[in-house]
């Protein structure tokens, strides 16, 4: 796989700041080196490889915390329910960490499943409408959200970075800290000093003897961490025998977010994308394949898009130039394909009479996404499924005045509020009217999630121009989510953050269907760009095999 480039943070105003505080388990370390000039080995650069042997650990778990007996070397007798299983939208498969617990690997898999009935390869993603976490005593079970595959998901942006549907975070390291302490290991929000504690536990006590060490590098943490015996860049190197908990746990973080930033689709030499047939249609045709220099992502689609429909006699990919190993499809793009194409990267004004996606709006190429946030309508699809049409535009959303005066019940639980109950970030059922997920509108403006809140204010502002006060900002982002990337959506599905669509087809039904909706004001808070799609029936199956033309052999 090709590696990322190290994400650049911008560091954002003070003013604007001020104004809104209102792979599979066996791991492939290089060999030990200390001297300081020596060339890199072959492989993973060390921070990746040490990264991945994190991402893997179960033992940063509540579970395990609560089983080990003070021993954070032991071998659990007994491991933690909720892995027995992998759960997809069928069946569930026999669970690659049974007898653990939880890692991040549980959540983003990768081959595990490859050859499992029923299963197959991953982008770092899982197969469940909702990927099942730890019981506690709140009586949670599975996330509120997809799980959203991490390949691709920390690329450099123009816009800024943020991470998560919702942009909660504002780097990849405290996505890490926050999953690591968090409820997705059994974490509650109550026990996050705790959870600190033990993890930093684990790194200093670990004894390098557990299967997962004996796979890598057979190392203690310690030592891995730092750095005499195996060489990890200085910035990340620590002594955990002097660090306190917190500059340990914040060292695991950053290790495992420089083996997520590596996770990229393939690239060649010049940054070009090359393992899709998509990728070798361009190539072959001589078409453009990313961007010229200060050119804009939708600029390029749109020009794309011209150079495509004058192609007088294109050169099509056929299986004689490839195969698929990890999908079953034919390794193609024709006729057909090049259809599908035009239609998703046509805007209704220069349409004339063939079919307009819009897609570009949102998804343009190369990256096939803008990484900002839209509401399509997908948390209004499955609130209506439970509690009735139209259901979603009647319900009562506070206002930003409202929301801090009944933060608990409102908003997540955090550490300084414990107890909050995150009603407007909960999947919906027909106990309670008031549970939804409304995305965006649980993070902006919300005081204690501070560090992304320039980044959205400049997304949001970018997006919807002029001068509005707390309330009307906050109403703005109600259902907004952040926009998926489209390459080998094969090893992704299920769809949205409610992954309520399993197919290809059923996500373009849905983006017609709500496309007619907008344009007749039933979707509340849509954005813009959804009612100028104009797709029928008959272009589905263009557009689908387009979007199978994405798929690559990731691994």
């Amino acid at each position: 796989m090709s590696k990322a480039t190290r994400a650049k943070h911008t560091l954002l105003p003070c003013a604007l700041l001020m104004l809104l505080a209102a792979c599979a388990l066996c791991l492939h370390f290089t060999s030990p080196v200390s001297a300081e000039g020596d060339d890199e080995a072959e492989g993973d650069p060390p921070e990746e490889t040490l990264g991945e042997r994190l991402f893997l650990e179960t033992r940063f778990s509540q579970f395990f915390f609560l089983n080990c007996y003070g021993d954070v070397n032991r071998v659990l007798l007994i491991g933690d329910p909720v892995l027995n299983t992998s759960e997809t939208t069928d069946e569930p498969l026999p669970g690659p960490f049974k007898g653990q617990g939880m890692n991040c690997r549980a959540c983003h898999l990768v081959d595990e499943q490859r050859d499992t009935p029923g299963g197959g390869m991953r982008t770092y993603c899982d197969f469940a409408q909702r990927s099942p976490i730890p019981l506690r005593a709140d009586g949670k079970t599975m996330t509120p959200r997809n799980s959203p595959p991490l390949v691709n998901a920390s690329l450099d942006r123009a816009s800024g970075l943020n991470f998560h549907f919702d942009g909660q975070f504002a780097t990849l390291e405290d996505l890490c800290r926050a999953t690591l302490t968090g409820r997705n290991y059994g974490w509650l929000a109550s026990e996050q000093a705790l959870a600190i504690k033990h993890i930093a536990r684990v790194i200093r006590l670990d004894n390098g003897h557990s299967a997962l060490a004996r796979s890598s590098a057979a190392m203690s943490y310690a030592t891995l961490f730092k750095g005499t015996d195996y060489r990890i860049p200085k910035e990340f190197r620590i002594d955990v025998t002097k660090a306190t908990d917190n500059q340990i746990v914040n060292a695991v973080s950053a290790l495992i977010a420089a083996y997520v930033r590596g996770l990229e689709f393939s690239k060649d030499a010049q940054g070009n994308y090359n393992a899709t047939p998509y990728d070798l249609f361009l190539a072959k045709n001589k078409l453009p394949r990313q961007p010229n220099k200060g050119e804009s992502d939708k600029d390029y689609g749109q020009r794309l898009l011209k150079l495509a429909e004058n192609l007088a006699s294109p050169q099509f990919v056929t299986p004689a130039d490839g195969t698929f190993a990890l999908h079953q499809q034919d390794f193609a793009f024709g006729a057909d394909e090049l259809e599908g194409l035009k239609t998703f990267l046509r805007e209704p004004e220069t349409a004339g009479s063939n079919a307009a996606g819009n897609c570009i709006a949102c998804h343009a190429p190369p990256n096939f996404t803008d990484f900002s946030f839209h509401n399509t309508g997908v948390s209004q699809e499955e609130y209506d499924s439970v509690h009735g049409a139209g259901k979603f535009k009647l319900l009562a959303i506070p206002t930003y005045t409202q929301r801090v005066k009944t933060r608990a019940y409102s908003l997540p639980a955090t550490a300084v509020v414990p107890k909050g109950l995150g009603t407007y970030l909960a999947i919906p059922n027909s106990g309670n009217v008031n549970n939804v997920d409304l995305g965006l509108w649980n993070v902006f403006l919300n005081a204690e999630i501070p560090k992304p809140q320039g980044q959205i204010a400049l997304l949001l502002q970018k997006q919807f121009p002029g001068k509005r006060n707390l309330d009307q900002w906050l109403s703005l982002t109600v259902a907004l989510f952040k926009t998926p990337g489209l390459r080998d959506l094969g090893h992704s599905g299920p769809y949205f953050h409610s992954g309520r669509f399993t197919t290809l087809t059923s996500v373009i039904d849905f983006y017609r269907t709500t496309s007619a909706q907008a344009l007749s004001g039933d979707i509340r808070n849509a954005d813009a760009q959804v009612q100028r799609i104009q797709i029928e029936t008959g272009d589905t199956d263009k557009l689908v095999k387009f979007l199978m033309a994405l798929n690559e052999d990731y691994q």
